[in-house]
């Protein structure tokens, strides 16, 4: 008998841990997606990765971004506190056209703050993994966390 799959169960797990042969799977999707492979022979070359193994996990893994249904996350970053850190933190946000639906921010105490910030993420033109990585470097980052995801 064939799981539907509301009978199945979904887990979210760290990128460190999956096979190669899932992330692989993944970078092939993501080529195919972007046009940066006519194919999905060309795109499992580029990959190097075996068609048969593309096909096993094509429907099985997907990025953290694509579940996200509601296209809404909420995020959750400590911050040094300093002149125009939120405002460096939002011209970010906005550059890749994320929504900012809401703003949440601390009192700064020992000269850090906590701000939250919930998205709407459905127009952004960078892949959200990719953005969070580049809202992480900034140097007055400590932390991004996603918090959640939902409407």
């Amino acid at each position: 008998m064939v799981k539907k799959d509301f009978d199945r169960k979904f887990y979210l797990v760290r990128e460190d841990v999956l096979p190669e042969a899932m992330k692989k799977t993944l970078e092939a999707k993501e080529l195919i997606d972007r046009r940066r492979a006519d194919s999905i022979w060309e795109a499992v070359k580029k990959v190097d990765l075996s068609r048969s193994a593309f096909y096993k996990y094509r429907d099985t893994v997907f990025p953290f971004h694509k579940v996200v249904k509601e296209r809404i996350i909420t995020l959750f970053f400590h911050l040094e506190d300093r002149s125009g850190t939120l405002s460096e933190l939002l011209r970010l946000v906005a550059k890749y056209d994320g929504n900012i639906l809401t703003i949440h921010q601390t009192i700064p105490l020992q000269g850090r703050a906590n701000v939250t910030l919930s998205l709407n993420v459905s127009e952004m033109t960078i892949d959200l993994d990719d953005m969070l990585a580049e809202l992480g470097k900034l140097e007055f980052v400590d932390t991004v966390e996603v918090l959640g995801s939902g409407g």
